[in-house]
């Protein structure tokens, strides 16, 4: 089988998707360029700041990639390519794409506040604090994985270490530039770009090599750092620039897979059940973010509906940001696929995951005639994007962890905050020490399957939150309502093997955190159906047509 073919068809399949069914949802969510977004209405110049639409494409798509859609598809290939290819393609498009973009929709109507927020408004303040905990514990798995990814990469191909330092000062003037001085997105952004991959030059030249613990100490620092600064000086501007190497990436490995034409070398299908377990659930749990993650929901409500310029503008950051993000997770799967078998299975074995993908896309850059690039720098260049997303994903992460932490803590509406909801240093700060506490624990290698169970379980009740949203508007909601359903099912699986399997390896704090996220998803989902059974008396329709909800939310009816 040609891996050309494949991606090719995807392409093709993705862009029909775009137009017709993320149509077809932005019609269903009720899109409206009149109505001013929060971004607007709310701006702070902190974490209320519009940006235009390729900017915030930027950075939410940053944001959301990490090395997700890299190491699921690779960890998840011991099934065979082909339940993995048919996840992505179905998963992204009818699941992961209209869990981003009604996030960001329903956060923006929500004065673009959390998902918790939302469950809030609609199942009440019991279900926003357990959707809080369960979001904040989740968070934590996010930052040890990736913090323990990075500090690995920044070990190995130390050239990975140098460009991410420099890429920091870039991203600072970059935002400068734009923000204070008003210079013109275009040319600015064509002199960050070179000066981005001038940073990968500099790190090929002048590696960086320190131990573990110094690289934990740096990047807990950086992102303690990351998560108190406004977003216009630091995160939206390095997110921006990074997703020019992300695309450069993704660009360069079709090119490649086009020149090269690989073979598919891995089995199509290899059973059932592999060393790590049943293809359902683990499959649709350690594919993860490439075919939809609950992670994206709090990107989507935390950071990326608080900068949101014009309505409009949620189709190609939500339901486009995903569907780039399944072209990628496919690239990935191809790079596993293009190795031999012997020697997929003796990387994959030693959890080689971001090298799998590195040396099979590395591989692929190198065909390509026009470039010339010899392999090495071609695998390096490879191993950096891949770093580089991790971080972005990584000091996102804290910050929207700080983000819930803090609505944890918020008193009643219209009161006075306590000083837990309203200082964003000691959110930040009892976050980081949480991560750390994950990463000394030893157990971080054994993160990753309970890391996607309850990634995938965020998003089911991300789903949840916005059907219950949907259907008090008297709207329909069977585009939610049905992935819903089909995502509680595969995590409530997954967590309760987990438990027992943990326990079993003496692994007892994640074990801990195991049952303590699936009995809150659990008495979420309770709260839920409680919430839509119940008269709906915290509704009343005014007489200019609208529907106000508790909380002061008006919503206009549509269909």
């Amino acid at each position: 089988m040609s891996a050309l073919v494949l991606v090719l068809v995807t392409m093709v399949l993705l862009v029909v998707a775009y137009n017709t069914y993320g149509s077809f949802i932005a019609r269903r969510l009720g899109m409206d360029d009149s109505r001013k977004t929060p971004a607007h209405t709310m701006y702070d110049g902190v974490d209320y700041v519009p940006a235009k639409a390729p900017v915030l494409l930027g950075h939410h798509f940053a944001s959301i990639a990490g090395a997700g859609p890299i190491v699921g598809p690779i960890f998840a290939a011991v099934f065979g390519w082909v339940p993995v290819y048919f996840w992505l393609l179905i998963g992204g498009v009818f699941i992961g794409s209209v869990h981003d973009l009604s996030s960001i929709m329903a956060s923006i109507r929500h004065r673009s506040k959390s998902i918790g927020e939302i469950i809030e408004d609609h199942i009440g303040l019991s279900g926003k604090k357990l959707f809080l905990i369960f979001s904040w514990s989740a968070l934590l798995l996010v930052i040890a994985v990736f913090t323990r990814i990075i500090a690995n990469t920044f070990i190995t191909v130390p050239a990975t270490a140098t460009a991410s330092l420099l890429f920091i000062p870039l991203a600072v003037i970059f935002g400068f530039a734009i923000y204070r001085r008003n210079l013109p997105l275009g040319p600015t952004s064509l002199v960050g770009v070179l000066l981005l991959f001038g940073c990968i030059y500099a790190g090929l030249k002048f590696p960086v090599t320190l131990s573990f613990n110094t690289w934990i100490i740096i990047l807990m620092a950086y992102v303690w750092v990351a998560s108190i600064t406004p977003v216009w000086i630091l995160l939206q501007p390095r997110d921006y620039l990074n997703s020019f190497l992300l695309y450069a990436l993704v660009a360069g490995g079709v090119l490649g897979i086009f020149f090269a034409n690989p073979t598919i070398n891995l089995a199509p299908i290899t059973g059932l059940k592999t060393s790590i377990g049943w293809m359902f659930p683990v499959l649709f749990v350690t594919v993860a973010c490439g075919a939809i993650s609950g992670f994206h929901s709090l990107v989507a409500s935390g950071t990326t509906a608080k900068q949101l310029n014009k309505e409009s503008d949620a189709k190609i950051v939500g339901y486009g940001g995903m569907l780039i993000e399944v072209l990628l997770a496919v690239i990935s799967l191809m790079a596993a696929a293009s190795l031999s078998t012997e020697r997929f299975q003796e990387m994959w074995s030693k959890a080689l995951y971001v090298p799998i993908f590195s040396e099979g896309v590395g591989s692929f850059i190198a065909k390509i005639p026009l470039l010339n690039i010899p392999h090495d720098v071609a695998i390096t260049f490879s191993a950096l994007a891949v770093s580089a997303f991790a971080l972005t994903t990584l000091d996102t992460c804290t910050r929207l962890a700080r983000f819930s932490f803090q609505e944890f803590f918020e008193i009643a509406k219209g009161r006075e905050k306590s000083v837990l909801a309203s200082n964003r240093y000691i959110g930040t700060t009892v976050t980081v020490a949480f991560s750390v506490i994950f990463l000394l624990s030893g157990k971080s290698d054994a993160i990753w399957p309970v890391f996607g169970s309850a990634n995938q379980m965020l998003a089911a009740l991300a789903l949840l939150a916005v059907s219950v949203w949907l259907a008090k508007l008297k709207r329909r909601n069977f585009y939610t309502l049905i992935p819903m359903i089909f995502m509680f099912a595969v995590t409530l699986t997954a967590l309760s093997s987990f438990i027992y399997q943990n326990a079993v390896k003496a692994n007892y704090l994640l074990s801990v955190v195991a049952s303590l996220l699936l009995v809150v998803a659990v008495l979420l989902a309770v709260l839920a159906t409680r919430s839509l059974t119940k008269p709906s008396s915290a509704l009343a329709v005014t007489g200019e047509g609208m529907l106000t909800m508790a909380g002061g939310v008006d919503e206009e009816i549509k269909g």
